[in-house]
């Protein structure tokens, strides 16, 4: 279950990684890559387990001058797909 005070992390064995040579980002798991666009990019390199669900939505929102709700709600969507997917631990 997400919260608010959920510290998202990338599960050991799960990396993001930029493939030069396709010149794109990837999450890369046994088995898996998921390809991942630039704004999930930014919101995946502050998923370190450091920061709260809060903090980093407050991050993003100040970094790119956007609303926090709707930065609240875009950074929760791809977190949960990534979850489901085993991809992101909450």
């Amino acid at each position: 279950m997400m919260s608010d005070a959920s510290r998202p992390r990338l599960p050991r064995g799960v990396r993001l990684h930029e493939d030069k040579l396709r010149d794109r980002w990837v999450l890369l798991a046994p088995e898996r890559v998921v390809k991942v666009n630039p704004i999930a990019v930014e919101i995946l390199r502050l998923c370190d387990g450091s920061r709260s669900l809060t903090e980093i939505v407050s991050d993003l929102a100040a970094r790119f001058n956007a609303d926090a709700e709707r930065v609240g709600a875009d950074v929760r969507t791809l977190l949960a797909s990534l979850a489901e997917k085993r991809m992101v631990e909450l």
